[in-house]
């Protein structure tokens, strides 16, 4: 079977892609409509390590599931989890364990729960090394995003796919989710041939992204919106 034609990135700009968007909405400002953007730097160093934990433990326990259960169902969480003390889940003894895998106020998968003191864990370690948890996120290049996610799946727990994007995306931090829109464009831009999961399909994502920032000016989040909006 032949392999389909690869075309070359660089045809479209991201206002070119905004002026479809922009046709398929009715407007550039319905493409924008409710659009916030995301926090600067310095506010994502202040946010507190606990508030990490807990965005992990959210994000994660949505992904798969009926999210408005998990909110329904949220302080029982920061209840169950003492808040999300991160030094508290870290050391979270089997007893503990247990009794959360029985505990009928959050729900009860016990590989998730696991991943709270997994992910605390991780908190800690670059807690350690870089002061917070939000300031190592804020140090972050942000044309580097692809890596910031690499690090998320390589050393939390069940951040990989598009969990570890959203949870830096309701923490404020800039970047793209690549949903499936936003992967449909990716593709038919030629820029990838299906959803990536690879390093050199991340990298690929990244550098179009990266050029689009540099010729427009506009952050990762704004273009991750344009091409959402473009397709589906």
């Amino acid at each position: 079977m032949s392999k389909r034609p690869h075309r070359s990135f660089g045809t479209r700009t991201i206002d070119d892609i905004l002026a479809i968007s922009a046709e398929r909405k009715g407007s550039e400002a319905n493409v924008f409509a409710g659009f916030e953007p995301s926090a600067t730097p310095d506010v994502v160093a202040q946010i507190p390590d606990d508030r990490w934990l807990a965005e992990m433990t959210r994000s994660i326990f949505q992904a798969g599931f009926n999210w408005k259960v998990v909110e329904r169902m949220w302080p029982g969480f920061e209840e169950a989890f003492h808040g999300f003390d991160v030094g508290r889940c870290a050391m979270m003894s089997e007893d503990w364990f247990n009794d959360l895998c029985r505990n009928t106020a959050i729900v009860r998968y016990p590989q998730k729960i696991r991943s709270v003191q997994q992910n605390a864990f991780f908190i800690q370690e670059q807690a350690a090394e870089h002061g917070s948890f939000g300031q190592m996120i804020a140090k972050w290049p942000a044309d580097d995003f692809a890596g910031l996610l690499a690090l998320l799946k390589r050393e939390g727990s069940r951040l990989g796919g598009t969990t570890g994007q959203y949870v830096l995306r309701f923490m404020g931090v800039d970047g793209y989710i690549l949903s499936r829109d936003v992967t449909a464009r990716l593709i038919a831009e030629g820029i990838i041939d299906k959803p990536p999961t690879s390093k050199a399909a991340m990298k690929a994502v990244q550098s179009a992204i990266n050029t689009w920032a540099d010729q427009s000016g506009r952050s990762l989040k704004e273009i991750s919106r344009i091409l959402a909006t473009s397709c589906g």
